[in-house]
This record gives C-alpha cells, structure tokens and sequence, in this order.
C-alpha cells in the first residue's frame, strides 16, 4: 500500500501564571493571540517556494538505514499479525534498490530480499500485482507516480546532480501544471496548503501540505494512495488517505510516520495502517552486492544486522 481560505496565521496561544499577591495561589491570565501575516505571495507562489526548499536537500543520500515497522488491525479492531511486519532496509537512493531482513517478533532476522521501496508507486493490476511499501525516508513527496506498473526489476532514473550549468538568463513560470492551490491559511501556527490535482489525481497525490511558516520547509502531508487487496483471482482497488509526518536528520527531511486509512466503502482487515520509519541513519559506503539480489546465495555468512 502505497498515500485540504487565505486568513491571518496565529502562531500558539500563550498562558501564564502569575502569583496572586492577596491569596499567594498562581492564578492564569487570558490566552492573547498574535496575528502574523501570510506571506505576500500569490498562492501558486506559495506552492513553488514549498516544493524548491524541499528539493534544495536532493539529491538525497545515496545510502540510507532504517528500521520500516508497519502496524495494521483486524475488522474487528484486534492486531492483525499476519499483516504487520518489520524490516531493517539498506536502501541505494540513485536506483531505489534495497536489500531488506524482516525483524521476528521473537527475536532473528529472516533471509534477505530484494525491494525498490517508494512512495509515488502506481497502482497495481492483474498483470502487476505488486505493490512497495513505501520509502525511503528521503523519498521525493513531489514526484508523481509512473504511468505504469513497474516490475522489481525495472530500474528508474536516477535524480541529477553535480553543479548546475551557468545561469544565462532567469524565466518566471507562473503556471503550476499539477495543482490547483485551492488556499493557503493557517492551522496550529503552520501553513496550511490546500490542493487539487489540475489532471492526473492518479499520478498526482498530493492533498494538503503543513509548512514552517518561517522556513517552507514541510511538517506534514496529506496524499492519496491505495490499499490492493489480492483474492487469488484478481486486485480490486480502494482509495486511501495517508498522513505523513515529517522530521529533519542532518538537516535532510525525513518521513517519520505514516497513518493510513482506507476508504471507498471499505470495511475489512487492515483498513488503518501505520507506518514508522525508525533507526534512521546515512552511511558513506553500503556493500554493492547489497543491491544485486543474484548475489545473496553467496554472501549468506556476511549478512548485516
């Protein structure tokens, strides 16, 4: 499983205590709010700045750790076991190749298996059944889902890097081809960024956005994606909304936390799904037979933990 007007932002209310000179027992004062402005910017201008001091971190690491833990309940409310899981993932950014090790809840790690874990996946189909948890932390929330299902091993290309060629000459472009920026207020001392896919509400899922008013920089996400649920015949699809937390690690913003809840009618197993990204870390250098599942059979006793 791979997932809303402009106004004055008020920033936290603020309660102290003063001490009462005649009973000596604090008593509280009235909560006073602050206005602060939004910015001055058009909407669309909004949306931009969010989505360049995001990328401004990328290309992300090329390596990156982390400990995936993914938590669902049954119909009836009880852990459903069967779908829970938790993998340690090592994870090769340029390509999204991974090598993963399920965690057991008693305790050892399972044979390694190959994944390309993202967050922009496209639904699967019968031909297609598969479907990525979604990662890793650094993963480009902008970018759109592929037009087509992609097997494992189907290689994307990686983002650019390097320096940028000289600057000749700066052109403004007004038109934001994905979004429609239905409004921008304020909600809990963030900016609040309303969105509506200008076409392709498929590809392009993004719903809302939480902003650092000072920074731009994100705090949380509102996205669609999917819940595929297989019956042995055929892949029947249900929309569903993810929540995505975000966090900061060496100054690169990471997803924390993912809480998802399937709609569309649907009323079974693991309809809330709870994804946390934790043990987070960027090391300079993975082995490369990490990434070339062909490889596992021979590197059985140099497995990592």
């Amino acid at each position: 499983m791979a997932q809303r007007s402009a106004a004055a932002i008020l920033v936290a209310l603020v309660a102290t205590l003063l001490a009462s000179p005649l009973s000596g027992h604090a008593k509280p004062v009235a909560r006073v709010a602050t206005a602060v402005p939004l910015p001055s910017m058009s909407p669309d201008d909004v949306f931009y700045k969010i989505r360049a001091v995001f990328r401004s971190h990328r290309p992300p690491p090329l390596y990156e750790v982390y400990t995936l833990v993914r938590q669902n309940n049954d119909a009836e409310g009880y852990p459903d076991y069967a779908s829970s899981y938790t993998f340690r993932i090592w994870t090769r950014t340029s390509d999204k190749a991974a090598m993963a090790r399920q965690i057991f809840r008693l305790g050892g790690f399972g044979d390694p298996e190959f994944m390309r874990p993202q967050f922009n996946d496209v639904a699967p189909n019968d031909n297609h059944p598969e479907f990525d948890d979604p990662g890793p932390p650094t993963a480009d929330l902008f970018e759109p889902a592929p037009e087509h299902p992609h097997p494992v091993s189907w290689v994307p290309t990686p983002e650019p890097t390097g320096t940028l060629p000289p600057i000749i000459q700066h052109v403004t472009i007004t038109i934001n081809a994905d979004y429609y920026v239905d409004s921008v207020g304020a909600n809990d001392g963030l900016l609040d960024v309303v969105l509506t896919p200008r076409r392709d509400p498929e590809r392009n899922r993004l719903r809302e956005l939480w902003v650092d008013p000072k920074t731009f920089e994100l705090e949380k996400v509102l996205c669609t994606d999917r819940l595929a649920v297989d019956d042995g015949r055929h892949v029947t699809l249900y929309p569903t909304l993810f929540t995505v937390t975000m966090g900061r690690l060496d100054g690169i913003p990471i997803v924390t936390h993912i809480h998802g809840v399937v709609e569309g009618g649907y009323t079974g197993d693991d309809q809330i799904v709870e994804y946390s990204f934790e043990d987070i870390s960027f090391p300079k250098m993975l082995p490369g037979w990490y990434f070339d599942a062909r490889t596992y059979a021979s590197h059985v006793n140099d497995l990592p933990t």
